[in-house]
């Protein structure tokens, strides 16, 4: 008896997403990787606040909070094993800094649905603003390698930081950000 192997038609890859991409989207996170300032957007860049969405659909301006205090934001997947690690870190960040912080995780619209990440954070909340990244708009702006990648503004809106992996010093970086 001979097997044959079947493919998916390229259009029906984890919807619609080419695979390599997805491989190339995970390659920069690996969970035993712990790395600042090496991959992703420039320090020092100026990010140029755009319209994201949350899970509702709703249009959220970055304009109103890139440049008026410091913020944090992660790119984020339910599917991430980094971002897990990071979790813990995450909210004990945003019980330390959340007043003096604006926290967004960003949802990216690879290999998840707006209705599977609902589901997620109704068993395991995220610590942040939940937004939607369906086109990656955010993910270009910030040049994010990956998931678990985290990136630091100022109240200028100037990248300070940047970080990859699941050895990741974020509170340590906030603690530098808020002492300026």
């Amino acid at each position: 008896m001979r097997r044959t192997r079947s493919r998916l038609p390229r259009s029906r890859t984890l919807a619609g997403v080419p695979l390599v991409f997805l491989l190339a989207l995970c390659a920069g996170v690996a969970p035993d990787r712990a790395a600042a300032q090496d991959d992703g957007i420039a320090l020092g860049s100026v990010v140029q606040p755009f319209t994201i969405e949350d899970l509702d659909g709703e249009a959220v301006d970055l304009a109103e909070v890139i440049g008026r205090k410091p913020v944090l934001v992660e790119f984020w997947a339910t599917w991430c094993p980094v971002c897990r690690v990071l979790d813990p870190k995450l909210a004990a960040a945003h019980s330390r800094f959340g007043d003096e912080v604006e926290f967004l995780v960003v949802a990216v619209g690879v290999g998840q649905r707006k209705e599977q990440i609902a589901a997620h954070i109704a068993r395991h909340p995220v610590a942040g603003r939940l937004l939607w990244d369906g086109r990656g708009a955010a993910a270009r702006a910030f040049e994010a390698p990956g998931t678990g990648y985290v990136v630091l503004l100022d109240a200028a809106g100037k990248v300070v930081w940047t970080g990859t992996g699941t050895g990741q010093d974020i509170d340590g970086a906030l603690q530098r950000l808020v002492s300026r």
